[in-house]
């Protein structure tokens, strides 16, 4: 299965609405894609906490629709 970037990017938008979101497909098949997230979310948040608060965004797309996702985050400052 496959998800389309715009649908990726709903679904971080969805979660993290001041997001400034950079999202690069890996390979052409809309199963693999690095995202650069940057939020006031993630403001005194360890890396771990910020990925995981990632992964629950997007609502369990992880391993199904979405076969890799390489995540980078970064606080707003």
């Amino acid at each position: 299965m496959a998800i389309a970037k715009d649908k990726l990017l709903e679904l971080i938008i969805k979660e993290f609405e001041d997001a400034e979101v950079k999202i690069t497909a890996l390979v052409d098949d809309g199963d693999h894609y690095e995202v650069e997230i940057c939020s006031s979310k993630f403001n005194g948040q360890s890396k771990l906490k910020q990925h995981r608060m990632v992964n629950d965004a997007l609502e369990g797309i992880l391993g199904g629709k979405l076969h890799a996702l390489s995540i980078k985050t970064k606080p707003r400052e």
